[in-house]
């Protein structure tokens, strides 16, 4: 038997730029990717997703058997609002996680979250049935972008336990600086932090961590929710070696949004360019409110 015939099965992981929680209802070069890669992988155990908009000042896990589907969000049409992602929880999961991490102290939430729509905007698109069982963790807010990456890699055993881990938000996240003009480009500073942030991504992911040194990180993250999920994805790179990450799309909106998203393990290749951008909302909060 070959060494490689040995080798453990590893279930893909992916980190998304959701954007707009528009993108939800909408059919788009991004809303398309994220669809192409739900079908392409094998039917996992349960996502674990890391989430921008579960940021708080504990790691935590979801562990509710019916997770609820929360609307996160304001100013945006009733449509968005009756959407519902039914997914089932995993609530033994949290001793999976809590038990690979140590000593790292993982909380469990029984009542307080369930699946926002940093998570079921992309769901809707990749596993739109909701049969697949859902679980997230929080992103603790007290801690360095280090203990991000370092907590990621730590996951790194659900892969081979087929579980798949989905980190979802933005690497360039600047709702104060959006120009709806703009609706499929970047500015100048989004692509210059997003590329270099892509660079370290695709050749050395345990770099991504100090992206906060980059002369643009302050504007493209100027609270940095969004930006972490990406850390999360980045550690199980790091624990993978040389295992294959690729760009499942990519893109802008609105100057000063990155949609980039990537993949580990699974090569679905760039999604194509189709007509329609991400519609533009009624009005988006400021930054500062995590929504």
């Amino acid at each position: 038997m070959s060494v490689d015939s040995m080798a453990p099965h590893l279930t893909p992981a992916a980190f998304v730029g959701h954007g707009n929680p528009m993108n939800a209802l909408e059919l788009n070069r991004y809303t398309a990717a994220w669809r192409a890669f739900g079908e392409a992988v094998s039917r996992p155990r349960a996502i674990l997703v890391v989430s921008a908009h579960w940021y708080i000042n504990a790691t935590a896990v979801t562990a509710m058997e019916r997770p609820r589907t929360i609307h996160d969000f304001y100013g945006f049409p009733k449509q968005l609002f009756d959407v519902q992602y039914p997914a089932p929880g995993l609530p033994d999961l949290h001793d999976e996680v809590s038990e690979i991490v140590k000593p790292t102290w993982v909380g469990r939430d029984v009542d307080s979250w369930g699946i926002d729509h940093g998570t079921w905007s992309v769901l809707v698109h990749a596993f739109p049935d909701a049969s697949i069982p859902v679980v997230q963790l929080s992103i603790n807010a007290d801690k360095p972008l280090d203990y991000h990456l370092e907590l990621g890699a730590k996951l790194a055993p659900l892969r081979e336990r087929d579980v798949l881990v989905l980190a979802s938000g933005n690497v360039v996240h600047n709702l104060r600086g959006m120009n709806w003009s703009l609706e499929d480009d970047g500015f100048d500073w989004a692509q210059r932090f997003n590329e270099d942030a892509k660079q370290r991504m695709l050749t050395d992911p345990t770099e991504f961590a100090t992206m906060d040194a980059h002369a643009d990180y302050r504007r493209a993250a100027p609270t940095p929710d969004h930006f972490i999920p990406a850390l999360y994805l980045a550690g199980l790179a790091g624990a993978a070696g040389t295992e294959e990450m690729s760009v499942l799309v990519d893109g802008y909106a609105y100057g000063s949004l990155s949609m980039t998203a990537y993949t580990l393990g699974l090569d679905c290749g760039q999604t194509a360019e189709t007509a329609g951008a991400p519609s533009a909302p009624p009005g988006l909060p400021p930054d500062n409110s995590n929504i």
